[in-house]
């Protein structure tokens, strides 16, 4: 009886292994970490930095930004010393996309009004694969430097 409840609970533990495993290597797995947008000095404009962690096994793509903070918010990446809007970034498998100052970065355009330091600004991640994430980004002070280096 024991040998029995034993293989049972060592069949059941490999089919467990084997169901988490399936799933994190077909698709993407999305969180955000480290988000925040120094408060701006312009009225119309603000930067916003944070980083796209990706779990999973397969890529995905960052296709756009909505906020109702602001009229638009556009992708930035920074090659070499020049800032250049794209129409999306890849997010890898098992890897993350950073937006860091002096890097690539979200701009919020055409601000419906200036935020704080202390408030949060809603956003909404769309990808091209995965449905949409929403994140809280907080509004940091004009000198902000994470902690991370971001």
């Amino acid at each position: 009886m024991r040998c029995l409840a034993g293989s049972t609970a060592v069949l059941c533990g490999v089919l467990l292994l084997t169901g988490c495993g399936s799933g994190s290597d077909g698709a993407a797995e999305l969180s955000v970490e480290s988000a925040y947008i120094p408060q701006p000095v312009s009225d119309t404009m603000a930067a916003g930095f944070l980083t796209i962690v990706n779990k999973g096994g397969a890529k995905d793509e960052l296709t756009s930004v909505t906020s109702a903070a602001a009229g638009s918010v556009t992708l930035h990446e920074t090659v070499g010393s020049a800032m250049e809007q794209v129409a999306s970034l890849d997010v890898p498998a098992h890897g993350q996309l950073v937006f860091k100052s002096g890097g690539n970065h979200l701009m919020f355009e055409k601000l419906k009004r200036k935020p704080v330091q202390g408030e949060k600004v809603a956003v909404e991640l769309h990808f091209a694969e995965s449905g949409p994430v929403k994140v809280e980004i907080p509004v940091e002070s004009a000198v902000y430097t994470p902690k991370t280096g971001h």
